[in-house]
């Protein structure tokens, strides 16, 4: 099939920004993003704190809004929770599901990240699903066994029209904020296995719509080769997303 995805790129800005360090990333992004003719999608994903101001120096920018979590209550005694309904109010269109961090920090098991992923869709925003082994799991050789588990688990219960709506991202762990990097084989093969396990749960064509993104140390000097394999159709990007140039460098090299 030809390959009709849209590349995705988002920058994951973890607990980093206050408001004029957001204001000051955001007007250099729209500068070094405003004259290339841009080829990608594009998302930021602020802290909350920031998701305010965010939104308003966005306006009528390439840039879309996204956030980092989202709780699994629409309302309620959550302290420090926040819900579907208040991103949606405050422009966001994305919502990270399941990174690494949450699942390392806060225990959250796929089926956890089901149910968020579902509140999402429920609220008419787009989930990017994180999936990805850790480095223990890859050096016993069981990538494909992790991978299959994750995606059967933070998919199960969702129509196909769900699916091809929502972006999946393969952030291996032992990649994330170490300076590794999944080689472009591994990260490939690594997302032909996600595409087949929704293949084999869907249809062929739902899997070929389904926007894979990698995540795990994407840098301007290995974006290219990264987005250039036929699987990878973006990129969760972290530390680098943190300065304009380097994150428009990369939006850049799709």
């Amino acid at each position: 099939m030809v390959n009709m995805r849209t590349k995705v790129i988002a920058g994951n800005w973890k607990m980093n920004n206050d408001i004029s360090q957001t204001t000051e990333l955001i007007n250099g992004l729209k500068t070094a993003l405003s004259s290339a003719s841009l080829k990608a999608t594009v998302i930021v994903c602020p802290p909350y704190t920031s998701l305010g101001a965010a939104q308003q120096l966005i306006a009528n920018s390439v840039i879309k809004l996204g956030a980092q979590d989202v709780s699994l209550h629409d309302s309620g005694a959550y302290t420090g929770e926040v819900s579907v309904s208040m991103l949606k109010s405050v422009g966001c269109s994305y919502v990270i599901v399941g990174h690494s961090e949450r699942r390392q920090y806060h225990h959250e098991t796929n089926e956890i990240i089901n149910q968020k992923a579902k509140k999402v869709l429920a609220g008419s925003l787009i989930p990017i699903i994180c999936v990805g082994e850790t480095l223990e799991e890859r050096e016993k050789n069981i990538t494909n066994q992790v991978l299959t588990t994750q995606v059967k688990g933070v998919l199960s219960g969702f129509p196909a029209a769900d699916v091809e709506k929502s972006i999946v991202a393969y952030e291996p762990v032992w990649a994330i904020g170490t300076g590794k990097t999944a080689t472009k084989e591994q990260a490939e093969e690594a997302h032909q296995v996600i595409r087949n396990v929704i293949a084999q749960l869907y249809s062929a064509a739902t899997a070929d719509k389904v926007v894979i993104q990698y995540g795990g140390s994407v840098k301007a000097d290995n974006a290219k080769e990264l987005l250039s394999q036929p699987n990878i159709d973006g990129a969760l990007v972290g530390g680098a997303c943190l300065k304009a140039d380097s994150f428009s460098a990369i939006v850049t090299a799709v």
